[in-house]
Formats: structure tokens, C-alpha cells, sequence
């Protein structure tokens, strides 16, 4: 099975994320913030791993640099509803610093299916 980890330092939307995607099949573990979520991921090896860019403690940009670093392979969604910059320059750093692909919140669960999905294809469930 297909492990997924999810990274966001709201609760309701870790649980949403984490619903949505164990009902399509997937194996989830979820971290309030960016220092939880790397131990995770060094205990707990993740095929897939989406983070929020915006939380206390270590933030996502800086998650995503460190994960790249250690773990170039890894595939990153990046997620972000934007903080006192667009949401769109959040994303736009993410993608620079190159995650698989990104989602603007708040989506809908068909969207977060479909980019899962695609992010994961030729891997082996």
C-alpha cells in the first residue's frame, strides 16, 4: 500500500486530507509541522508527502528544502491558502524548489485524488 504523509499545522484540515485519501486506498500518517513530519519520514520511508507552506515551527519551504536535499526522489504536493502574500508566490517558490506539484486551498477532494494519483502514477500500490 501507498504511504502518504501529510504535513499541516491545522488539525481539521489534516483530518480531511487524511479521510479523503484512506477512502481512496491509501495508507496515511500525519505531522503538525515540518520537524515532526522529517522524523516521520526518516523513521517511516513515504512515497508520497504533502505539506502546507505556511505553519509555526519549521515551515514548509524550508521542509521541502531540507526533504529535497536528503531525499531528492521524494514526491512533494505543496498546499497553501497564501498568508500576507499570494497564495500564489508560496506555490510559485515550491515549485521552484521542485515539488511534484501543487494545490491552491481550499480544493475539492476530486482534486486532491486526481494530483495524488497522478504524482504516484508507475509506482506500485
Amino acid at each position: 500500500m501507498v504511504r502518504i504523509l501529510v504535513i499541516d499545522d491545522e488539525e481539521m484540515v489534516r483530518e480531511s486530507l487524511r479521510i479523503t485519501l484512506e477512502t481512496a486506498g491509501y495508507e496515511v500518517t500525519d505531522a503538525e509541522n515540518g520537524n515532526v513530519g522529517i522524523l516521520l519520514h526518516q523513521q517511516k520511508q513515504f512515497q508520497l508527502i504533502i505539506t502546507d507552506l505556511i505553519m509555526p515551527g519549521k515551515e514548509g519551504i524550508e521542509t521541502i528544502i531540507e526533504l529535497k536535499r536528503d531525499y531528492p526522489g521524494i514526491k512533494i504536493i505543496a498546499i497553501s491558502g497564501g498568508g500576507r502574500t499570494a497564495f500564489s508566490d508560496y506555490l510559485n517558490i515550491a515549485s521552484e524548489l521542485g515539488v511534484t506539484a501543487t494545490l491552491q486551498k481550499p480544493f475539492q477532494e476530486d482534486d486532491l485524488t486526481t494530483c495524488v494519483r497522478d504524482c504516484l502514477s508507475g509506482l506500485a500500490a
